[in-house]
This record gives structure tokens, C-alpha cells and sequence, in this order.
């Protein structure tokens, strides 16, 4: 294949394809829209899971290198109920089992790392894309610049400017909304909630609220409070006061035992609302000579422990299509696209069962049921 890939966004998802495609020698740049590998924080802690993440880090010849990142002990997790009583406590051993904890960042930069200078185009904002005909787009950057290609791929998240071209659709509220905080030195600084959240993952819950936590490494909890509340009530409040933020979060939970509310007042850092957004379950789109689409940008679904997961074996199904297809662009992408459509489908209807779930009615007996009957959701 001599065709050069153009790649919209150097998240996992178009990393992943990026590493794939070069490992099969087939030439690919990367544009991404920050500056730098270390222009924003990337997160927390992440799952991967043997059936696809791990088969994805497999493809790109990464899957030792993953081993030696591995959070070890994180994948023990536990449910409490609002009054901080443990329900259940999955313990796990320190090796690496199904859904190894592995920080974000160190991720990022392992699949970075694994690729050819020069590859990532940093600061390149895509602002226009729009189709030429004969399998030709055009890219329009922030600066000026532009680019025509004869492969282009969207692995730009929730708001690509790559879907239009294929799509619709529209990322929509699904009703409820996450707001971020961040303990640190927890042992010593905020021992009830590091008590409360234990060595690994927290899930709080009652109806149309919980409270997730992690344990990650130098003794950080990242937490999470989700609320189902209207957009409305969540952009009434001023995040950048902190102290009233925190208060206004806070009296959701007026009721919850203090060891669980600590991880909203006592946030180190200011708290960060994150409405959850979803496209439509099985969104999908015809066939366009050209160009395709990975991850968040295919199929942003509600968080389940999927998403990245998926993400990262989109950019592999993609890589290893366009590899056995050498000379045969259109016939690479559909396959690709026969195959991606049913698998996020059932992943975003999983996604959108196990969120429901969390703050039904029943919660947090509901998940306490769906773990010891049917498997464990991720976080």
C-alpha cells in the first residue's frame, strides 16, 4: 500500500492504527490538535481487558512493554452502599489477570514512543474538512496549513470534525454528569476516604447518584460523583468557586457517610463537571470512498471501562485491514466497517445498561447483583 494515511487525532485510538500501519510498513501522520505530549493531564487509571485491549496492544507489538506499566494490585474492587457499609469486596492478586489497571498517560506515551519521529504533527487543529471526490478529502488547520490525502482517518473523539463527512449524528446527553476531584497523599492527608475507597476501585451508589473512586499510584484517590441531574443544574454552578462547588456537589449527599462526601469537600483540586455524552447506540453511517472513523468518534458511549478498550482495537482492526488489503483502499474500509458496526453496538448498549444500572432504583444492589451473577463491569 502506498497510499499515506492521514490520521486526525493522536489519542489511543489513531496511535494504535498509527503503530499498526508502520510495523506493516505502510507510511501514516498523525495531526493532533495539542501542542505537546504533555499539554493536558491524561487521566487516571485504565482497564484493559484481554478480549480487546490487550489483543489491540498485541497487534502493535507493544503487549511486553504493557506488562511493565501494569498498576499491580488495582483490579480489587468494592461496592458500599450510601452509609459506607462494604456489600461486596472483590479481592484480587497482584498479577496481571483479565482487566489490568494501567495509568493513562503511561499508555500514551508507550504507544508515542513506539513510533517514528516525526509522525505526530502537534498543534495542528483541525478547523475544516471537506471531500474533493475520487476518495480525496481536504484538512484545514488552525494555522493556515492544509492537507489532501486519499486515506483519512477521524480518531478525534466526541466532537470530530471527521464524522460530518460520513455522519449526522450528534453526541447527546444521556441525563447525567460526572464531576471530577483528586486526593492526594491520601494515606496520610484523608485516611477515612482512603480507608472507604481501599486498595483498588469504589462504587458508592444509590438511586440517581454515586460516587466512584480509584486508588492510584503516590497514594492519589481520583474520584468521581455522578449525579442524574439536567444539564441546566450543573451549569448553574460556579466551579470556579471552589468552595461553593464543592458545597453545592456536597448537599446531593447531605445524607452519605462522611468517609464518602470527604472525596468531594476534601478535593485538592477544584472540581470539574464532565457531562456524559452518547451517539446514538448503533450509530452508523454508508459507505464513503476515503474515509473512516475510529473510537469515541464511531461510537461515543457512556462510560462502562469500554471506551478506551475499544478505541484501541478500532485503530488494530483498521491497521491489519489496510495491511491484508494493499491495493484495495475501499475494500480494507468496509471491511473494517462490517465488523466495527455490530461490535460497538453491542458494546454501547452494554454501556448504556450498566450506567442505567448504577443509579436505578435498586442501586447499589442492582450492581452488586450484576457482579456476582453476570461478571464485573469496569470502571
Amino acid at each position: 500500500m502506498t497510499t499515506p494515511v492521514t490520521i486526525i487525532g493522536a489519542g489511543l485510538a489513531g496511535l494504535t492504527l498509527a503503530r499498526v500501519l508502520h510495523l506493516h510498513g505502510i507510511p501514516a501522520t498523525v495531526h493532533e490538535a495539542e501542542t505537546s505530549p504533555s499539554a493536558r493531564s491524561q487521566g487516571g487509571l485504565l482497564d484493559i481487558h484481554d478480549h480487546n485491549g490487550q489483543r489491540a496492544l498485541r497487534a502493535a507489538g507493544l503487549f511486553e512493554e504493557f506488562l511493565g506499566i501494569i498498576h499491580k494490585g488495582a483490579e480489587v474492587s468494592r461496592v458500599l452502599d450510601k452509609g459506607g457499609n462494604v456489600l461486596l469486596d472483590e479481592r484480587a492478586d497482584d498479577g496481571p489477570g483479565g482487566r489490568p489497571e494501567v495509568p493513562r498517560a503511561a499508555l500514551r506515551r508507550m504507544l508515542l514512543d513506539s513510533l517514528p519521529a516525526g509522525t505526530i504533527q502537534w498543534g495542528h487543529k483541525v478547523t475544516a474538512a471537506r471531500t474533493l471526490g475520487g476518495g480525496r478529502h481536504e484538512v484545514t488547520f488552525a494555522d493556515g496549513t492544509a492537507v489532501t490525502t486519499g486515506l483519512l482517518v477521524g480518531a478525534d473523539g466526541a466532537w470530530s470534525r471527521i464524522r460530518p463527512l460520513l455522519s449526522d449524528a450528534e453526541p447527546q446527553y444521556v441525563g447525567t454528569s460526572l464531576i471530577e476531584s483528586y486526593l492526594f497523599d491520601a494515606d496520610a492527608r484523608h485516611p477515612a476516604a482512603a480507608r472507604a475507597v481501599g486498595d483498588g476501585s469504589l462504587f458508592a451508589l444509590a438511586p440517581g447518584r454515586g460516587i466512584s473512586a480509584h486508588r492510584e499510584p503516590d497514594g492519589v484517590l481520583h474520584a468521581y460523583v455522578t449525579l442524574t441531574k439536567p444539564q441546566e443544574w450543573v451549569r448553574a454552578i460556579d466551579f470556579t468557586d471552589v468552595g461553593a462547588a464543592k458545597a453545592r456537589v456536597a448537599a446531593e449527599f447531605h445524607d452519605w457517610a462522611p468517609e464518602l462526601t470527604a472525596l468531594i469537600t476534601d478535593s485538592d483540586t477544584a472540581l470539574v463537571p464532565r457531562p456524559v455524552n452518547s451517539l446514538p447506540l448503533t450509530h452508523r453511517w454508508d459507505r464513503v470512498p476515503g474515509v473512516t472513523l475510529l473510537g469515541d468518534a464511531a461510537h461515543l458511549m457512556a462510560p462502562s471501562g469500554e471506551g478506551a478498550n475499544l478505541a484501541m482495537y478500532d485503530g488494530a482492526e483498521l491497521g491489519k485491514a489496510l495491511a491484508a488489503h494493499p491495493d484495495d483502499i475501499e475494500g480494507a474500509l468496509t471491511a473494517y466497517e462490517e465488523e466495527l458496526f455490530p461490535r460497538s453496538a453491542a458494546a454501547a448498549a452494554q454501556a448504556s445498561r450498566i450506567h442505567e444500572m448504577c443509579l436505578d432504583d435498586d442501586a447499589p444492589h442492582s450492581l452488586v447483583s450484576f457482579f456476582t451473577g453476570h461478571g464485573q463491569p469496569t470502571d
